[in-house]
């Protein structure tokens, strides 16, 4: 019974990989079970994303808002909360930088784009931070504010946009000036859209590692993630701690939001649907267990599934929805670690036996 329990409970830097090959093995079936070919539609998928200098930088900006709304999401339940908003907050950091980056434009670049960065920022945190509040000082769920709060984005910046940024008689916003575009990673990648944010989000989880496991802070937050009424018992400010953490995790998901108006598009449309950016955070965070370096792996694998999909479409005629199949089998198998670890029982008790002898 002990050995069964420790299998099923003992963390192992080889669940992730074999829930991965998982995945990728259902997949593989569903693909069968259609009449498809798994070993064309996988290799067309290895060749969308590695067979040209364009696609491989048009993957890196895939991952690119995947990493930081990952890390939004995974901050945030790292203390206890669960940030269904970074949808929203994608929202918001992309308007503010749309804003500064066209109504700021006499600015000098150096000046304009830190300051649109920084704002797409903070407004997200500040976005992020009412849902915070609510949750510290009345109770509320943050489930239900966040999803609330993303309609309430995506309608907020449409207004935006048409009021005060649009070009008449298209639903787009001006061309933004203020360019976070890497010039010479453009022309060395044949003009794929690689831009700063990539810098950023790799810099997010850095900090997102040494304030949580590093600082006084940090240790509160999770220990109010842990346990809050043992938290409150041994002194910390509960509630301080749950919008600290919430501003934080919108300050990820708006620094997300700057990165694609200006380093993608260059340009804010109008929405007549949310994104979807950070709903796919959830997932990052979810197969990155929640940890930053875990969400930067995430990220890069699902960033190179979304973008190889359109290769297993056009090169081996594999519908790219079932890449979705994959990507829910992953997250399936990291979810049930005990199925994984059940699979991988033959060669644990085959090793400890190795060891004995």
């Amino acid at each position: 019974m002990f050995k069964l329990k420790k299998i099923f409970v003992t963390d192992s830097y080889i669940v992730p990989l074999v829930a991965i090959l998982l995945g990728l093995l259902v997949g593989a079936i569903v693909m069968l079970i259609g009449g498809y070919d798994p070993i064309a539609a996988y290799g067309a998928l290895f060749n969308r994303v590695f067979g040209s200098p364009y696609d491989f930088g048009e993957a890196i900006r895939e991952m690119t808002p995947l990493m930081l709304t990952g890390l939004s999401v995974a901050f945030a339940f790292r203390s206890g909360l669960f940030n269904i908003g970074a949808d929203g907050q994608v929202l918001i950091g992309m308007t503010v930088a749309s804003l500064i980056g066209i109504k700021w434009a006499g600015l000098p670049m150096f000046l304009l784009v830190p300051l649109a960065v920084i704002g797409a920022g903070l407004f997200g945190g500040l976005w992020a931070g009412i849902a915070g509040y609510l949750k510290a000082k009345r109770g509320i769920n943050e489930v239900i504010t966040t999803i609330m709060m993303n309609w309430v984005a995506l309608y907020l910046a449409n207004y935006i946009v048409r009021t005060f940024l649009l070009i008449p008689g298209q639903d787009r916003s001006e061309d933004i000036p203020a360019s976070l575009s890497i010039t010479f990673l453009v022309s060395l990648f044949d003009n794929a859209r690689i831009h700063w944010g990539t810098i950023i989000a790799l810099a997010a989880a850095l900090f997102f590692y040494i304030y949580l496991w590093k600082t006084k802070q940090g240790f509160e937050m999770r220990a109010v993630g842990l346990n809050p009424h043992a938290a409150e018992y041994a002194g910390m400010n509960v509630s301080r701690n749950v919008m600290k953490s919430m501003f934080i995790a919108g300050m990820f998901a708006g620094l997300a939001g700057a990165g694609e108006v200006l380093g993608v598009f260059h340009y804010q449309s109008v929405f007549a649907a949310s994104p979807g950016y950070g709903f796919d955070g959830i997932a990052v965070a979810l197969l990155g267990l929640t940890h930053p370096l875990g969400v930067i792996l995430a990220a890069i694998l699902y960033g190179m599934l979304t973008y190889g999909s359109a290769g297993m479409s056009f090169n081996a005629d594999v519908p790219p929805e079932l890449i979705r199949i994959v990507i829910g089998s992953i997250i399936f198998f990291i979810a049930a670690q005990g199925i994984v670890r059940w699979v991988l029982r033959p060669f644990y008790f085959k090793r400890k036996k190795e060891k004995v002898l």
